[in-house]
């Protein structure tokens, strides 16, 4: 035991001071930071627009008073990006000058049509164009006139027109508890609707994917460059090959964690300072509506297989002699870690469905699956439990498994071994 923890401080302390690790911790820490701050970063860049304020727009008030007194507190109440200007009435050689000069960017205008109760609406630029964000805020804004424009002539209430002004609500509900109604969905998916959710589901899928792939590719190829220095042969006369393994495993483990700490910290930095706090208000995100149980659970899956995955490393690492070919070696594992990354991430959107409930039973692929399904969706404790026993004995085997591989491939030199002769050299060890 003695002799594992000076593999853990060693593994650890070694890689944790050397240039690579440090510039790719520094790499991330930048993007970090410039990800968060980038939309800060393009108002800067684009500050003297919004200096200026909402663009202004033209609004003839000619012949269609009422629609355009309407059409002004609608847009008021839908987006701040825009002012109407009001032009009493209809002079284009106005208008135009105005457009030109760059008093307004362009203008509206209502134009009555033949057959039917609702006037065309006509906008008037210097591009002869309207941009998307106007065109579907003016759509938004004219909806409801023009259903009231159409259902006038009919004999209807006050209250009716209302009533198909409304938008459609949709309410869902679960279907595991049906007598209890409403209540079902108060304590079911609803919980975990906050959108805070999503970004704390959204960020582990992608810490365990990318820590998972620096550190077991360390792992991997630190075991091979051992190997391949002769190293391995001065090693394993003072420590056992099982300490090293377990030793470099729980060491790469730890420097992980350091480094998602430090990710952290970086984070918290930034999210911080007074612009994104505005912006996270703006955004209605309460950190006070995280699942406590998404946090503990995405822990627990994300240590559970980062160990699946690093002692697979360890031991492929273990029967490389060279360090060229350690790329083609450790690309079957590379693709399930990809398959697990895109599995979560192609399913936020349905995290109930059958490809996330198989998943979840699948060990390569169960870390990820579950932290989506906890997140997002409603598993029940007794399959997320059965999902974490899966894995506990999928580490067990392949820890036994790769342990085996691992004290018989760091002393077979020349070309890599074949699954037969690895299987020989294995049966001629017993554990």
């Amino acid at each position: 035991m003695n002799s594992m923890w000076t593999v853990i401080r060693f593994t650890f302390m070694n890689k944790a001071r050397t240039k690579s690790f440090i510039v790719s911790t520094l790499i991330f820490a930048l993007l970090i930071t410039i990800g968060i701050n980038l939309p800060f970063i393009i108002q800067l860049f684009s500050g003297g627009d919004k200096a200026e304020g909402p663009a202004r727009i033209g609004l003839v008030y000619e012949q269609q008073q009422g629609l355009a007194e309407d059409l002004t507190k609608s847009m008021s109440t839908i987006t701040p990006n825009y002012e109407l200007v009001k032009y009493d009435t209809f002079d284009e050689a106005t208008l135009n000058k105005d457009v030109t000069e760059g008093v307004i960017e362009g203008y509206i205008r209502f134009e009555a049509q033949e057959g039917s109760s609702f006037p065309a609406v006509i906008y008037s630029s210097e591009d002869d164009a309207i941009s998307p964000e106007l065109q579907s805020t003016l759509q938004a804004a004219l909806q409801g006139p023009k259903i009231r424009a159409v259902v006038e002539g009919l004999t209807l209430t006050d209250e009716q027109i209302n009533e198909i002004n409304m938008p459609v609500i949709i309410n869902a509900q679960s279907v595991s508890d049906p007598e209890n109604g409403e209540a079902g969905n108060a304590s079911g998916e609803g919980e975990h609707s906050d959108p805070i959710n999503y970004v704390v589901v959204y960020v582990l899928v992608i810490l365990f994917f990318v820590t998972l792939m620096g550190t077991g590719n360390m792992i991997a190829s630190e075991v091979t460059t051992e190997k391949s220095s002769r190293i391995m042969e001065i090693l394993i006369t003072s420590v056992s090959p099982l300490s090293q393994m377990f030793g470099k495993v729980i060491g790469m483990f730890l420097l992980g964690l350091a480094q998602i700490a430090a990710f952290g910290v970086v984070v918290a930095v930034n999210l911080a300072l007074p612009h994104n706090i505005d912006a996270l208000s703006e955004l209605d995100l309460n950190l006070g509506a995280v699942d406590p149980m998404l946090l503990v659970f995405g822990l627990v899956f994300y240590i559970l297989g980062y160990f699946l995955y690093a002692v697979i490393y360890a031991a492929i690492g273990s029967i490389v002699s060279r360090t060229e070919d350690l790329g083609q070696a450790i690309m079957p594992v590379t693709m399930l870690s990809l398959a697990a990354f895109y599995v979560a991430i192609f399913s936020l959107s349905a995290p109930n469905s059958m490809l996330m409930k198989v998943s979840s039973y699948i060990p390569f692929i169960s870390p990820t699956s579950m932290i989506v399904r906890i997140g997002l969706g409603d598993p029940p404790l007794w399959e997320i439990l059965a999902s974490v026993a899966v894995l506990i004995v999928s580490i067990f085997l392949l820890g036994w498994l790769s342990a085996k591989i691992y004290r018989t491939g760091v002393l077979m030199y020349g070309k890599r071994p074949s699954l037969k002769e690895i299987g020989k050299a294995m049966k001629a060890y017993k554990m």
